[in-house]
């Protein structure tokens, strides 16, 4: 392909501009006249002619990009796009979001502009643009100034039909005063759910892209496209924004048939690691199966921490995958090699954290699993679709164990910089995260369910067949318990959370059901009341299974803070008393006990509460974070927030290398502040 840069004329004034503010050159006296529409180069025209009337030619324009035919729901995307000028769009991971402003852009005059988080996505998809000879290029802070001027002139010539930018780029009132003097026919939001505080993604950059799209010029058309909204969130898109309220919403693309979804509680690492190991040998088969032309396909192990990251990537390593961990914690170029080797298919399988996957294009992804569970549904299911983008089998797994529930309660309520976080947004993200769980505990199609959520009843399977769900239903056997038993044994349940009530948590309500001696019980004299045994006919872990499915229900909650307390819900009082139905999945009676060994306890970074040595150093580390933040004339949470000195005091970290394995130090923290750090818990001891 021709480089668009050749036989352009751009103004001679655009050598004059600095990088940082055209404003100022435009409006200074000696500069030449502004760049407007009518003197701007003739560079961006359409690709094709327009049809009799002015009407694109969608079909001759998907030639371009060399598609036969468009995917189901792709033309009435770009076609309300064109009629009402505004729409936000909703498809999965893999959906084809991305022709619905790329086609437009080819066929219509003018620069479209993209906003979008991804720099490994604008590189991928400017060279996929410029493949189909399609003139296109990206803005981002890896590019030198020599290239970004360049860029930046060639811009203002008329080059490009795309122009991908990251929304940390409209900050520049040079690059708004560029835009502002050519003609941009269309802007596409990408990733458009990081501009809800409500979301599992929020990025606080996006909030200046409303101000910017109402700032536009009218006749201009604004796309917003997300795989992962709900209703909510999708209000609130529209809102900040500044869309009417009357935009059009396309929600389609969600079914992903092909998936064999499956969600596992498994609460050991050890039966976590058998898990992974099962999985990837039904979908990769052995790593000594696999000979340097042969490519059976990879996988992607989610993983909460950056510790259980490197552990994992080192096992899978030692088993013999050609695998590789990322995180961000690590170098930004190590984290790129491992992101290319990935994408060339050097490497098998990759363990990250959810800093991984973003843009990664990959359409042989045969298995992704998550070591726990991710805060959302939305969340899961932009992960999970990264896996048989090419339309073949794939596998997603989910594990969880019981544990998961409070760990994230803990988590959500972590101060963030030193600041507490608002608990309206903890109180949402917690449902968010009870709904993933409920997910997971559900007797109901996994596709269905995951349609359902997001509101896309137009694409229900009515069952997918190969789920871990609907493959169990396929079986003869017939449920344990009908629906006045079911009601009967989750009142005397909840009759048991009753008389604990914000006085202990939820293991007491489990002992004080199934009639077993305890202290506690005796002592408050819950060993003589009739719920005292009311469900003994079970084994304790049963009851326990059956405890942690009406907190996922929304029935029982915990109390906040490091040792929560179990509390009955006002719903969950309403099925106590048979004001409303409990409709629930009781767990097996054949449910095997999972008998913990006993081991020694080990620092763990996931959450869990200081005991008094840990304490006493993290203590220390808030006394040291305070005298550096008084000598460095500093706010403390520069230094280290107390979720970091939380971390450390756990991992009781010696060297740099262990020190930044705690969130939030990464190479430059660990520079500035981690010799300081490591001395406080040295000295410690």
């Amino acid at each position: 392909m021709a480089d668009p840069r050749s036989n352009l004329e751009p103004p001679d004034w655009l050598d004059q501009v600095p990088l940082d503010d055209f404003d100022e050159v435009f409006e200074h006296a000696d500069a030449p006249d502004p760049y407007t529409p009518e003197r701007a180069p003739q560079r961006a025209d359409p690709l094709l002619p327009a049809l009799e009337g002015g009407a694109l030619d969608l079909d001759a324009g998907l030639q371009i990009f060399h598609h036969e035919q468009f995917r189901p729901g792709q033309r009435e995307a770009v076609q309300a796009l064109l009629e009402s000028q505004r729409l936000l769009l909703v498809a999965p991971t893999g959906g084809g979001k991305s022709l619905t402003y790329q086609l437009p852009a080819a066929l219509m005059p003018g620069t479209t502009l993209v906003i979008s988080p991804l720099i490994a996505l604008m590189h991928d998809q400017v060279a996929s643009m410029q493949a189909c000879g399609v003139p296109a290029t990206f803005l981002a802070s890896t590019l030198d100034s020599d290239e970004l001027r360049q860029r930046m002139r060639d811009i203002a010539a008329g080059a490009y039909k795309l122009v991908y930018v990251a929304p940390e780029r409209l900050t520049f009132g040079g690059f708004r005063g560029l835009l502002s003097r050519i003609h941009v026919p269309l802007v596409a939001v990408d990733e458009a759910h990081c501009i809800s505080e409500w979301g599992h993604d929020f990025r606080p950059e996006y909030l200046q892209i409303g101000e910017f799209i109402r700032s536009l010029p009218g006749g201009t058309r604004v796309l917003a496209c997300t795989a992962t909204a709900t209703p909510i969130v999708r209000d609130e898109i529209l809102a900040k924004l500044h869309l009417d309220a009357n935009t059009p919403q396309i929600v389609r693309g969600f079914a992903r048939p092909n998936l064999r979804l499956r969600a596992i509680e498994a609460g050991r690492p050890s039966d976590r690691r058998d898990q992974i190991d099962a999985l990837l040998g039904q979908a990769l088969g052995q790593p000594s199966d696999h000979s340097p032309s042969s490519s059976p396909g990879a996988a992607i192990i989610y993983a909460p921490t950056r510790k259980i990251t490197e552990q994992e990537s080192e096992r899978l390593q030692e088993k013999g995958w050609k695998c590789g961990a990322y995180h961000a914690g690590l170098d930004g170029g190590l984290r790129e090699r491992v992101q290319q080797a990935f994408s060339s298919g050097e490497l098998q399988v990759v363990v990250a954290t959810n800093a991984f996957g973003m843009g990664i294009d990959r359409s042989d992804v045969r298995a992704v699993i998550h070591w726990s569970p991710p805060g959302s549904v939305e969340a899961y299911y932009q992960e999970v679709g990264r896996a048989g983008r090419d339309g073949e089998p794939a596998y997603g797994l989910m594990i969880y164990s019981a544990q998961d529930l409070p760990l994230r309660r803990r988590l959500l309520e972590y101060d963030i910089d030193g600041r507490a976080p608002d608990p309206d947004v903890v109180d949402h993200k917690w449902g968010m995260f009870l709904e993933l769980i409920r997910w997971a505990e559900s007797g109901t199609c996994r596709h269905d369910a995951i349609l359902r959520y997001f509101g896309d009843e137009d694409e229900l399977l009515e069952g997918c067949g190969h789920c871990d769900v609907c493959e169990a239903l396929g079986d003869d056997d017939q449920a344990e318990f009908d629906d006045e038993q079911t009601t009967l044994i989750v009142r005397k349940a909840l009759s048991g959370v009753a008389r604990i009530h914000r006085t202990y948590g939820l293991t007491a309500a489990v002992k004080l059901l199934a009639g077993v001696d305890d202290n506690r019980l005796q002592r408050g004299g819950l060993d003589r009341v009739k719920t005292f045994g009311a469900l003994s006919e079970f084994p304790e872990h049963w009851i326990k299974k059956l405890m942690h499915r009406c907190v996922a229900a929304g029935w029982v909650e915990y109390t906040p803070g490091d040792r929560p307390l179990a509390v009955l819900t006002d719903a969950g009082r309403e099925v106590m008393m048979a004001a409303r139905p409990a409709r629930i999945v009781l767990p097996p009676t054949d449910l095997p006990e999972r008998r913990s060994q006993p081991r020694e306890r080990r620092p763990n970074t996931d959450g869990s509460e200081l005991d008094k040595a840990a304490q006493a150093l993290f203590e220390r580390l808030r006394a040291h974070r305070l005298d550096v933040s008084k000598a460095e004339e500093v706010p403390p949470y520069v230094v280290a927030s107390d979720r970091t000195l939380r971390e450390i005091a756990l991992l009781k970290p010696r060297n740099l290398a262990q020190l930044q394995q705690a969130h939030g130090i990464g190479p430059t923290k660990a520079e500035r502040y981690g010799e300081g750090l490591l001395d406080v818990v040295r000295e410690h001891g």
